[in-house]
């Protein structure tokens, strides 16, 4: 058999295991997702795998075990989303962001992350995929100045509740939210917010198929 064609075969078939595990992951969840969303999420595990190798953009190098921990670990957050304008700070190889943005196509992303490499991943992966909602920036977040506000500010794995909100008080609107994707309940980093903040709520995420707790902090302008 050509290498050629021997990759390809592999390629179909990494595909086909994505699928099911991307099925059988969201059929423990309340998300639904349509079949073209499904296929896009899936080509984007593909491709952080294949960038990965000479990118270094996430240290989880099995992309089956991406699927779980990187990609429905995004997707929990979606049903909290309110509003139609985002920016996901540190984002990183764009997570939770290009999740998110595949399943709201009625929603407006920016990622944002101040390293060239994973801009320039997001955006092949924006053009790969043909997405139209979502615009990469590569800045460091106290230096950049959008025109427009965001209805939530979304962070994962981004810094401490309180180094979030003060780099990125500039960025909501005085209705909007910040969303920090948190592992364990974050009860000192509660206590310590500043008198201008006040936790919104709270939500735990279940993430099927992965150790460990998840929630979603939702800090709002105290009136």
């Amino acid at each position: 058999m050509s290498n050629n064609k021997m990759h390809n075969q592999l390629h179909g078939q990494l595909h086909s295991q994505l699928q099911e595990t991307l099925a059988r992951l969201l059929g423990q969840t309340e998300l639904s997702v349509t079949p073209e969303q499904a296929d896009k999420l899936v080509t984007l595990v593909t491709l952080l795998d294949k960038w990965n190798k000479a990118f270094n953009l996430t240290s989880v190098r099995d992309p089956v075990t991406m699927m779980g921990r990187h990609i429905v670990d995004s997707l929990v957050v979606s049903p909290h989303l309110e509003g139609r304008r985002f920016i996901d700070v540190g984002t990183g190889p764009g997570l939770p962001g290009l999740p998110l943005a595949i399943i709201n196509p009625d929603k407006q992303f920016v990622l944002l992350d101040s390293l060239g490499k994973r801009i320039r991943f997001i955006r092949m992966v924006v053009h790969q995929l043909g997405l139209t909602n979502v615009e990469a920036v590569q800045s460091r977040v106290e230096d950049f100045n959008p025109e427009q506000k965001f209805d939530g500010v979304l962070s994962r794995a981004f810094a401490s509740l309180d180094d979030m909100v003060s780099w990125c008080l500039h960025l909501p609107t005085l209705e909007g939210r910040f969303l920090a994707l948190k592992g364990q309940y974050p009860e000192q980093e509660l206590q310590s917010l500043p008198a201008h903040l006040a936790l919104d709520r709270v939500y735990p995420l279940t993430v099927p198929e992965q150790e460990g707790d998840r929630h979603l902090v939702v800090i709002k302008l105290a009136s």
